[in-house]
């Protein structure tokens, strides 16, 4: 990174537009965050809505090696950034747990060969016995296949996002401003043009028209469920769909997520409700119990390839398209976006 102070704009605050506030503050620089927000707890961008789910292995399903190598690396860096911060935000990196009912064996033996094939040496799902499922996730039902995924974890994204901008005092946030064009060392605002020695441009569908982004409507439930001690993320093998469980202290569950193609912001759909809960159920007779707490719909920013995009001119880097990947994958691509700078 630059070893000069730099005046820097940042258009957009979600997640990555707050992480990198952070980093670039951390190192010095004079940072301005323009957000269309109304403010900090606003949720509209899509990381509020995410279930915080940190699989590496597990994304390379659809994901290419460069998701999963930022994966492994934001793993490693979540921690000392979390450290800096001045409110405790969950995080945990005890493995995740791939399971299959045994009528759905031909679709997970199918992603289980993808992610071998896919996958370096040393980054392998290993298959459990029921003794092994049963002594690592007591609450999950006896029967299913499992595999254990080492070194996944999980992160509270709500807490996140709300401590990274608090514990980033020393930027300048702009809510209620929108950024109608980034071009490089400007912000077009409504107002005017600000110049700057740098500016990122992590707006997600607020990059429209200057790239072809998308949204991919995603819905997930919050589970309230005392009775399910449930430690790792589990993500549901099945033909049609993909679900997963996370876990939240003290007595949380996130299920999640649909994955449709439309634009549409309604409330969550009864057929995503009906889906969703039954499979997790399924795999979790405790949860019949729980209580649904909250439910949310956001969508996803994503490109016609479904990868991320990082492209850096001088004066300007444009990052988007992060999908499914975002908490995934943020301190990893903010860590080699930030390598322009240097």
């Amino acid at each position: 990174m630059s070893t000069r102070s730099l005046r820097i704009g940042i258009a957009g605050a979600g997640l990555l537009g707050r992480l990198l506030a952070h980093q670039l503050v951390r190192a010095g620089h004079g940072v301005e965050v323009h957000d269309p927000a109304p403010g900090p707890d606003a949720r509209g961008a899509t990381g509020w809505t995410a279930a915080g789910m940190l699989s590496p292995l597990a994304e390379l399903e659809t994901a290419d090696e460069r998701v999963f190598r930022w994966g492994l690396r934001s793993i490693e860096l979540w921690p000392a950034i979390l450290r800096g911060l001045p409110q405790p935000v969950e995080f945990s990196r005890e493995g995740s747990l791939l399971v299959a009912h045994r009528e759905d064996s031909g679709a997970a033996r199918r992603v289980l060969d993808l992610l071998a094939r896919k996958a370096p040496a040393g980054h392998q799902a290993e298959a459990l016995t029921a003794a092994g499922l049963a002594a690592l996730e007591p609450s999950i039902r006896t029967g299913p296949q499992a595999w254990l995924l080492p070194g996944e974890g999980r992160i509270h994204t709500v807490q996140a996002m709300q401590a990274l901008v608090t514990g980033t005092p020393g930027a300048t946030w702009h809510w209620g401003s929108t950024v109608e064009a980034v071009e490089p060392g400007r912000l077009q605002l409504a107002g005017g043009t600000q110049v700057f020695d740098w500016v990122f441009d992590v707006r997600g569908l607020g990059a429209r028209p200057q790239l072809p982004v998308r949204g991919v409507r995603g819905e997930i439930f919050w589970l309230q469920a005392p009775g399910v001690d449930l430690r790792r993320p589990v993500r549901l093998l099945h033909a049609r769909h993909r679900v997963y469980l996370v876990p939240r202290a003290p007595d949380t569950v996130v299920v999640g997520a649909s994955e449709i193609e439309s634009e549409d912001r309604s409330p969550v759909s009864l057929r995503t409700t009906v889906e969703l809960l039954a499979a997790a159920h399924s795999i979790v007779p405790a949860l019949a119990e729980a209580r649904i707490v909250h439910c949310e719909t956001n969508l996803r920013p994503a490109l016609p390839d479904n990868q991320p995009l990082l492209e850096t001119t001088p004066g300007l880097t444009r990052i988007n398209g992060l999908f499914r990947h975002g908490w995934l994958i943020a301190p990893g691509l903010v860590e080699t976006a930030l390598e322009s700078l240097a």
